[in-house]
């Protein structure tokens, strides 16, 4: 894709489109219990998730495999300390659904990861 306005476009769309699935809809039991715990193997596997479907979607766009690996794997590295973060914040205050609390990590979570994807796009522009 030549332009790089719409290449950074599709692939916004795809790795959002991916986000979407791999939060909100694939996520297992494991990968929800003891979000607050590091060495949690249903983080490490939910951040896993995450990197294979933005392989995929760089290797789609044609992104060299070797940078698309990198990415990835980055990704997955950021992926795994935010949604710890959000865990452990969530241990300490105790916030659930009914609380503005709850919201506001949801929000600041969300965001965080929306921006490491702009970075990801940033960091393959042609």
């Amino acid at each position: 894709m030549a332009d790089p306005i719409t290449f950074a476009l599709v692939l916004l769309f795809l790795l959002q489109a991916k986000h979407l699935f791999a939060d909100f809809y694939l996520q297992t039991p494991r990968m929800l219990r003891d979000r607050g715990r590091y060495l949690h193997l249903g983080r490490l596997q939910h951040a896993g998730l995450h990197a294979v479907g933005s392989l995929i979607a760089l290797v789609l766009m044609g992104v060299p495999v070797g940078l698309a690996i990198v990415v990835a794997l980055v990704e997955w590295a950021v992926h795994f300390h935010i949604d710890f973060g959000k865990g452990r914040w969530s241990d300490h205050t105790g916030h659930g659904p009914h609380q503005a609390g709850y919201w506001r990590a949801f929000g600041v979570d969300q965001a965080l990861h929306q921006w490491t994807y702009l970075v990801m796009v940033w960091a393959v522009l042609p």
